[in-house]
Order: structure tokens, then C-alpha cells, then sequence
């Protein structure tokens, strides 16, 4: 067993066993989290020894809360690096999503808990995706003035109808039904039962099967019960359209819904409605290098740092968003945001 830069790895039997250890963090990952888990999955590929590989995070409150935003800032406030550290992570943190999802051998994702982020990104994309009676699945992005990434726009272009849609723009949070229901994850298994899922793989168990063996019934998932306004008011091509939908109808879930929207970034909500129905019809790695322009403007740009401030440093909960309205966010300032992916940021190689 050897703890590497965050990450306790070790071989159990046939199975390759992957620890997100900073349980103090919510197991945000950092960059070399990140290379540790690309290289040892790496490695495991070829491995004929190692027939399964499972992933789950220290501690009690989750999987992973999402990636080291707080270095991200600070790399692009650097004028030595002017982000370029904090792109070279990024790309390499997407190398390993795109790894995940083409993994040679079943990729066991244990979902308990908080999976936010880049938790996302290295369970959602397994082939074998596992959540409990505990699991809050979100991609937030919008609300630190960031545009989702980690393959998440790809995932939530394909759920049903217009629920990605939904959850990316409004950073809902989702339980174990709902994720399931939006083709996050597979199936449910008892929290309390995880110990015993492991043991069987360990034991030799094909994977879907024993998961299969240990699965309960998660119950209604309430946001499938929405999808008739969900898929009316967020059908629109421009937020301020889906906006406006929200506004006008009378379900109480969609004046929730307009709140949402109204306290995240404006140029995050448009950037990411256009990278979701440009997702839509990509493969996953083009949308990977998609998200690798617009992650890197966005940490370049005044939105992301006012973000993190607000929601967690400061805490105050009242970013100063630029533009501030979505009337604001006109196309020269989008070209503004765009010229943020510099030539001389690392190639993503996908």
C-alpha cells in the first residue's frame, strides 16, 4: 500500500483499489492526485493481474468534492504562470476522464456521498457506477463563475430531455434516483453494504454482478416527475429565453429554478448552455477539448476568482459578477472571454 500525493493505492486480490485521501478536503483533487491516479490506472491496463479496478474517497461525507480550485486561482493571479500550471492540470485531469471512460476493465466507481466536480469526472464516465442513500451529485460550476468541465457538459447533453440542462444551469443537487434517472450512475447499494461489495470483488466477483446482487430499489427521483416544465422552460437556446419560461410558469420548482439562475455568473450560464448544445453531438473527447478552452478562460477571467472568494473563502454568498446581468453579456464580451486560452497553455493530448 503506498499513499502517493493523496492517494492510497494498493492491490487487493484481483482488484485495484484507488483511495482519494484527503478526507479534510472532501478529497478535492489536486494536481498530483490527478497524475498519480492517470499513471497507476495507466499501468493497471496492462496488468494482467489486475482484473477490476475500484475507486471510492476517505472518510464519511463523500467521493469527491471537485478539483483544487483555490490553485487554479492563484496560478492565474501568478504573473510567472499566468495559469499556465493550472492548465497543464486541467489537461491532464481530462486525459484521465477520457481514460475512465474507454478503461480496458471494469472501473468500479463507489459514488457515497459528496461527488461534485471532478468527482464527476472520474466516477460518472465508469463503467460500473455505484451511489447510496447518501449521494449529492452536482455539477456547481456556475455558481464560482466556472463552466462545467471534467466531460460534464458531454454527460448532461445526454440525460433526458432537458434535465442536464437543468442541472447544470440551476447546480442542482442530485440523489441517488435522480442520478441514476439522468444516466450519472447504474445502480444503488447501501452504504453500510460498500465493506461487503468489496470483499466480493476482492473475493473474485464479476463486478456487475455483484454490484447487481447488492442493489436496492432507489425509489422516485423528483426531478423525473418535473420533466414536463423542465423540458418546456429549458428548451430555449439563450438563457435569457430559458429565463423568461422559468419566470412565466406556475410550478414552484421553476420560480426555484429562475432563483438559481438569477445568483450565477451570467457569462458562465451562456457559456455553458452553448458548450452543452454543442456537446450534444460531439464525442466525449471533443468535448473534453471544448471544455479545455473554455476551463482556461474562465480562470482568466475576473468571474471565477469573485466566485471563490464569495462562496469559499469569504463566504459572504454576494459575488460581484462582470458582466453583471445577462444583458451584459454581449458577443464582444465573449470574445474577451475566449481570448483567454493562451498558445502558450500545455496541448491537452487527448
Amino acid at each position: 500500500m503506498t499513499d502517493d500525493a493523496g492517494v492510497l493505492v494498493r492491490r487487493q486480490g484481483p482488484v485495484g483499489r484507488l483511495t482519494l485521501d484527503r478526507p479534510g478536503a472532501l478529497n478535492a483533487l489536486t494536481a498530483g492526485m490527478i497524475h498519480t491516479l492517470l499513471r497507476t490506472l495507466e499501468g493497471w491496463a496492462d496488468d494482467p493481474a489486475v482484473t477490476a479496478v475500484v475507486v471510492d474517497g476517505a472518510g464519511p461525507k463523500g467521493l469527491c468534492a471537485g478539483g483544487d480550485v483555490r490553485f487554479l486561482v492563484d496560478d492565474a493571479r501568478d504573473p510567472a504562470s499566468r495559469g499556465r500550471a493550472g492548465a497543464a492540470m486541467l489537461a491532464e485531469e481530462y486525459r484521465l476522464d477520457a481514460l475512465v471512460a474507454r478503461y480496458p476493465k471494469p472501473y468500479v466507481a463507489l459514488m457515497d456521498g459528496v461527488v461534485m466536480g471532478g468527482g464527476v469526472g472520474i466516477s460518472a464516465h465508469g463503467s460500473v457506477r455505484v451511489v447510496t442513500e447518501r449521494t449529492v451529485l452536482a455539477m456547481p460550476e456556475v455558481t464560482i463563475g466556472y463552466v462545467p468541465d471534467v466531460g460534464g457538459t458531454w454527460l448532461l447533453s445526454h440525460t433526458p430531455g432537458e434535465l442536464g440542462t437543468h442541472v447544470a444551469l440551476t447546480s442542482a443537487r442530485l440523489g441517488a434516483a435522480e442520478a441514476i434517472a439522468c444516466g450519472l450512475a447504474d445502480r444503488q447499494v447501501p452504504s453500510d453494504r460498500l465493506p461487503e461489495l468489496i470483499d466480493a470483488l476482492v473475493a473474485g466477483g464479476e463486478p456487475a454482478g455483484v454490484v447487481d446482487a447488492l442493489a436496492v430499489d432507489p425509489g422516485p427521483a423528483p426531478l423525473v416527475a418535473d420533466r414536463d416544465w423542465i423540458d418546456t422552460c429549458f428548451a430555449a437556446d439563450t438563457v435569457p429565453e430559458i429565463l423568461a419560461a422559468l419566470r412565466q410558469s406556475d410550478e414552484p420548482g421553476a420560480r426555484k429554478a429562475a432563483d438559481a439562475l438569477d445568483r450565477a455568473a451570467p457569462l458562465a450560464l451562456t457559456m455553458t448552455l452553448r458548450a452543452l448544445r454543442s456537446a450534444g453531438t460531439e464525442t466525449l473527447e471533443e468535448a473534453l477539448a471544448a471544455e479545455y478552452v473554455t476551463s482556461r478562460c474562465s480562470m482568466r477571467w475576473p468571474d471565477f476568482p469573485e466566485g471563490v472568494r464569495a462562496l469559499l473563502v469569504d463566504r459572504d454568498g454576494a459575488p460581484r459578477w462582470s458582466p453583471a446581468t445577462l444583458d451584459g453579456v454581449t458577443g464582444e464580451v465573449v470574445e474577451r472571454f475566449l481570448a483567454g486560452a493562451l498558445d502558450t497553455d500545455p496541448e491537452l493530448g487527448l
